[in-house]
């Protein structure tokens, strides 16, 4: 297995000025391009941007974090921020890839004003890939379509850019099912933030008090917050990130538990093992050496 040192941080390479923040790519191109490459897409890497990936034709699975997830023809792929993902090139279908910059949404949500997303892939309502239906593909590739047109056109209008990408996310929000499409702008916005500052400080505090602390709220209203927005309370929610990112290491590297327990912030690894177990119900231990033998 990898050591997580070894997994490669993949940062967002704008092709052009115009595509500085979304770039929309053929996978066939992509494909032609693997030897540029300078990591292996095939192994877990992990991203600071998002990645969607559109299948027109064919099949196949695709790795995001410790799951394997199989697609088909209509499948639409999202890999978050920071998730470690990886490709099945035996398959190689049809279809587009869709890179974009976190400071993109944050455009879309400073020019529209719209809470059109969410990385809130630790929310149970979440879904890695899901399937669109038949209405939903033909506007999806009219949309995808007139986003390249726009961004390849004389006179680029990034405001346009926006608008359309937003439309997609707004047809693809009832099949992905987030709640959050329903939350207020202000709710969507302070959600993100809590996702966000779990991300970053996991490591130093698991105490949901805390991060109702750095945000200014009570511990109330947070968890009205997270229960509003995915049904789950915040400590579910720190809880599921904790366990997310264990999982990621324990795949992706051969450090021992004890290793991995101190990295993310255990002082005591009898607890840690007694922490996973109860969210997995296995050992660390038991889950790395049932992921080699899959």
């Amino acid at each position: 297995m990898q050591n997580l040192k070894d997994v490669p941080n993949v940062e967002f390479r704008a092709p052009s000025i115009k595509m500085s923040g979304v770039e929309v790519l053929d996978l066939d191109t992509f494909y032609r391009k693997l030897s540029q490459c300078k990591f292996d897409p095939a192994k877990p890497h992990r991203i600071n941007y998002f990645c969607f990936i559109y299948i027109t034709d064919g099949s196949g699975g695709h790795f995001i974090d410790f799951k394997y997830h199989p697609f088909k023809k209509g499948s639409f792929i999202s890999v978050n921020k920071n998730q470690v993902h990886a490709f099945d090139l035996d398959s190689r279908p049809q279809g587009k890839m869709i890179n974009v910059t976190e400071d993109f949404f944050t455009s879309i949500q400073a020019n529209i004003r719209l809470p059109l997303f969410s990385p809130a892939h630790l929310t149970r309502s979440y879904k890695s890939v899901f399937t669109l239906n038949s209405n939903s593909i033909e506007t999806c590739n009219a949309l995808l379509l007139e986003i390249v047109k726009a961004q390849t056109g004389e006179d680029c209008d990034p405001l346009l850019v926006q608008l359309l990408f937003s439309s997609l996310f707004v047809l693809l929000a009832p099949q992905r099912k987030e709640n959050i499409q329903h939350l207020s702008e202000t709710q969507a916005l302070r959600f993100n933030h809590f996702l966000m500052l779990i991300e970053t400080k996991f490591t130093e505090t698991r105490d949901a008090s805390a991060y109702a602390e750095m945000m200014h709220l009570s511990y109330k209203s947070l968890n009205q917050l997270c229960k509003l927005a995915c049904n789950q309370t915040a400590k579910q929610l720190i809880d599921a990130h904790t366990i997310l990112e264990i999982k990621r290491r324990l795949t992706i590297q051969s450090s021992q538990v004890q290793d991995i327990a101190y990295e993310l912030g255990f002082d005591d690894v009898t607890y840690f093992v007694k922490f996973f177990k109860r969210h997995c119900f296995t050992t660390p231990s038991q889950f790395k050496c049932d992921f080699k033998t899959k």
